[in-house]
């Protein structure tokens, strides 16, 4: 009788399974996962001449590590926990690359960094000088005339040569403009000066308007008479801004933690108000893997984070001003 399973066999059997299993393993899939990283200590990231640290206690930031899934990671999810799966397009702004997703992360947490420490020295009484630099592209819409031209972060400076100070310069200049026309934008990205010819569209609401399809916001030069200096050490996105405008406060000299670990999110805006964030599942677990004794997150993320707090206590908040008053009557 012959032998159907030989050593031979078995042993490329073997082989195959582990090329499938280090091929699951090893390729990318198509997708993001969004892991949990445990909370930091804000103290190594922030300085400030002259300050002093509290003895015990200390405020904490909390990051999200996204990465393109492997086809293991994107077969069985619940390998990690607290993972979640996103398709590309949810991640990457339209017209973005990752390399120009990393650029636009960096950048809004340069922001970020500047915004806290304007936020924390007006809150200490110091005097901040804010003055508007023209205005900031937050948002392309996807199958805009803008997409492949202009990006998240962008700061348009003029349109067809005429000077941008700010956002209603943008709707006063493109109410002169008709659909289908070419209009040119001088925009500054990161430490380039580009001119962006963009065809427009009309507006579906009032098509005798022309469009190119962002959103704009603001694009500000803040300066603020005490130097702080951040190095947020590679970490990108600008939901830390309330995590570094309390570390500034305390270096002020304001006992903000009290002797307790606090950790905090969300994006802080320059009159104090903090707004939603990403990734509040994946940072309550690293609040929560750091020990931390309470978590300051966004009011429109609080719901959310205690889903999955399992005892971490979670203090929704709106403004710097309510994290300060929740920190000085926690018990």
């Amino acid at each position: 009788m012959r032998r159907i399973v030989t050593p031979g066999r078995l042993l490329l059997l073997g082989l195959a399974l582990v090329a499938v299993f280090l091929a699951l393993v090893l390729v990318p899939s198509n997708e993001y996962i969004f892991l949990p990283d445990k909370a930091h200590p804000v103290a190594p990231l922030v300085t400030v001449s002259g300050a002093k640290r509290p003895a015990k206690g200390g405020i904490y930031f909390v990051d999200v590590i996204v990465q393109k899934a492997s086809l293991l990671e994107k077969l069985f999810g619940g390998l990690h926990e607290g993972a979640d799966l996103y398709p590309a397009q949810e991640i990457n702004p339209p017209g973005v690359n990752d390399a120009q997703l990393e650029r636009i992360d960096l950048q809004d947490m340069a922001t970020s960094q500047t915004i806290a420490a304007a936020v924390a020295e007006r809150a200490a009484g110091k005097k901040v000088v804010v003055v508007s630099k023209g205005a900031q592209v937050e948002e392309v819409g996807a199958g805009e005339p803008a997409v492949g031209k202009l990006e998240p972060d962008d700061v348009i400076t003029a349109i067809d040569g005429k000077r941008v100070t700010g956002t209603p310069s943008v709707f006063t200049l493109m109410k002169k403009v008709k659909p289908g026309q070419v209009v040119s934008f001088t925009v500054h990205r990161g430490k380039s000066t580009l001119q962006e010819r963009i065809k427009t569209a009309a507006d579906p609401s009032d098509p005798k308007h022309a469009i190119v399809g962002i959103l704009v916001q603001p694009a500000l030069d803040i300066r603020v008479p005490i130097p702080v200096k951040i190095d947020a050490g590679g970490v990108g996105g600008p939901s830390a801004g309330l995590a570094f405008a309390l570390e500034v406060y305390q270096l002020l000299g304001h006992d903000v933690v009290r002797g307790h670990k606090v950790a905090a999110t969300g994006e802080i805006s320059i009159d104090g108000s903090v707004g939603a964030i990403g990734g509040i599942k994946q940072k309550t677990i690293g609040a929560r893997r750091a020990g931390v004794d309470v978590f300051l997150v966004p009011v429109q993320n609080a719901a959310d984070a205690r889903k999955v707090a399992h005892g971490l206590r979670i203090v929704p908040v709106k403004s710097f001003q309510q994290a300060l008053h929740a920190l000085a009557t926690l018990s």
